[in-house]
């Protein structure tokens, strides 16, 4: 995950308000109140675990789709058939939250009967963070898969055209005694998102992240907003990338790379496409052997020799769960132009947000 840089403007917000907040945004978007509750979850679970790409920076975007750019703030996703563990879903141009837990919800109750059970979702829009998902599967002691396509913004390795998506997949499984271990990552070796939480800060991106227009190197969060995103382990990211973008879309019959639509005109509603899947533990392994064996897998991790530089050693998913920890209880600490924009959403919509800034 990214470590963002800390900036003396940041605040402190409490969990439970912004949530309140954000729910209340999502209703005067014409959202019903389960739905506006279930989509304020999903993004405030995001900055719970320093995942802020992914968070409340996504409100200005979110209400702008559901009240101008077609997304249906009253969709409802249905099957569209079913056989056997195989399931297809159109999210009826939801956000793809909506979808996505429907979907998420259905192969956790399918799985629990036939051992595993896939969705395509089709009919769909952006979705959030992956592991939102995946860990509503470790919640019932299944193994959670979750994958989507996103829209281009890396390019063939070695060229300089926005035509592959960095299309993130998340696995998660469930541990004893140590929190879930949790996969979730893209294919480029950022999000776009959080290129934007450094445009906000003003402070330069990492080396390695990516390339400008022209197809060079760079660490200018500006130039990398207008250029491509670097695919992790160059041609390699790009072919599991494309991989997991057309398992997302094509069995669903969602579009695909360009066909979603692009960075400068942003994307098309209800085109995009997801999958999510659920393997019961249970019918493969007992369950608390199962998880006993995962701690041990991560006490090995923990107890092995780190390099100097390092003065500990970490899973996936471990730094996450003890952000979250810290930010259950001192609130969650979020670049103030964040706060700034979640606040001009509720203040135009008739929300007061003014006790978002008090930790009192």
């Amino acid at each position: 995950m990214a470590v963002y840089p800390k900036s003396e403007t940041d605040r402190r917000v409490w969990p439970q308000r912004l949530g309140e907040v954000v729910r209340a945004i999502f209703s005067r978007c014409g959202m019903s109140d389960v739905d506006a509750n279930l989509l304020a979850e999903s993004l405030v679970h995001a900055d719970l675990r320093g995942i802020h790409s992914h968070g409340v920076l996504r409100i200005p975007d979110y209400v702008k789709k559901l009240t101008k750019d077609g997304v249906n703030p009253r969709g409802r996703p249905r099957i569209v058939s079913e056989r056997a563990a195989a399931i297809v879903i159109d999210g009826g141009n939801s956000m793809g939250q909506i979808g996505g837990a429907f979907a998420m919800k259905r192969v956790i109750k399918k799985a629990r009967g036939l051992g595993l059970a896939l969705a395509a979702v089709r009919g769909s829009n952006h979705c959030g963070a992956m592991d939102w998902y995946t860990l509503m599967a470790t919640r019932t002691d299944m193994i959670g898969l979750a994958g989507t396509n996103a829209l281009p913004t890396m390019a063939p390795w070695g060229g300089t055209e926005k035509i592959v998506g960095i299309n993130p997949l998340s696995i998660a499984m469930p541990a004893k005694k140590h929190p879930p271990f949790v996969v979730d990552l893209a294919f480029g070796a950022t999000a776009h998102g959080k290129i934007r939480v450094y445009h906000q800060k003003g402070s330069p991106i990492p080396d390695g992240w990516a390339f400008d227009a022209e197809g060079q190197p760079t660490t200018d969060a500006t130039k990398a907003l207008s250029g491509l995103i670097q695919p992790i382990g160059e041609h390699k990211g790009v072919g599991l990338g494309m991989a997991i973008g057309m398992i997302a879309s094509l069995l669903s019959g969602a579009a695909y790379g360009t066909e979603l639509g692009s960075m400068i005109e942003g994307p098309r509603p209800g085109l995009d496409g997801h999958f999510f899947a659920a393997i019961d533990i249970a019918a493969f392994q007992d369950v608390e052997s199962f998880k006993e064996r995962v701690d041990a897998v991560i006490d090995e991790v923990h107890e092995s020799r780190p390099r100097a530089e390092a003065s500990r050693l970490f899973v996936p998913g471990e730094i996450e769960a003890e952000i979250e920890s810290d930010y259950v209880g001192n609130g969650i600490l979020l670049a103030r132009t964040t706060v700034d924009d979640v606040a001009a959403a509720a203040d135009a919509l008739g929300i007061d947000s003014s006790y978002l800034f008090s930790l009192g």
